[in-house]
């Protein structure tokens, strides 16, 4: 099934403080109280999924809650619980493992690395795993 996306909750207000244009369905952090840039380590705290392609200072769409697509940085089966790579890239968690990365969501589809899926995100609910 291809990739899809439902209802989300999004912040308008950010705007990407580097070029993004490639980052589409990738988990972003913030790195001011305006600007959003690519997670970098599986231990960012994500403020959700960038919905759009900005280039440094252009708007960042990013959904804190809902469906999206993500991207996969490996494989990716449906009902994984999803965190960060450390390229922003969706990866499976095992939630108890690590109390440094933060679950934001679970896999409604599946995927291998580089390709999208549908997640459920729910980085409201964000904790350590």
């Amino acid at each position: 099934m291809a990739a899809y996306e439902g209802q989300q909750s999004t912040f308008g207000e950010l705007t990407a403080s580097a070029d993004l244009s490639t980052k589409q369905y990738y988990f972003v952090k913030l790195s001011s109280a305006t600007q959003v840039t690519v997670c970098a380590a599986i231990t960012d705290v994500p403020i959700g999924v960038l919905q759009n392609k900005p280039t440094s200072g252009q708007a960042a769409i990013v959904t804190t809650h809902g469906l999206s697509k993500m991207s996969a940085d490996g494989t990716i089966a449906a009902g994984n619980i999803l965190g960060t790579s450390a390229d922003g890239q969706a990866d499976a968690i095992v939630a108890g493992t690590d109390t440094t990365v933060y679950v934001c969501g679970q896999a409604i589809g599946a995927a291998s690395a580089g390709e999208t899926f549908t997640a459920f995100i729910n980085i409201t609910n964000s904790r350590a795993a």
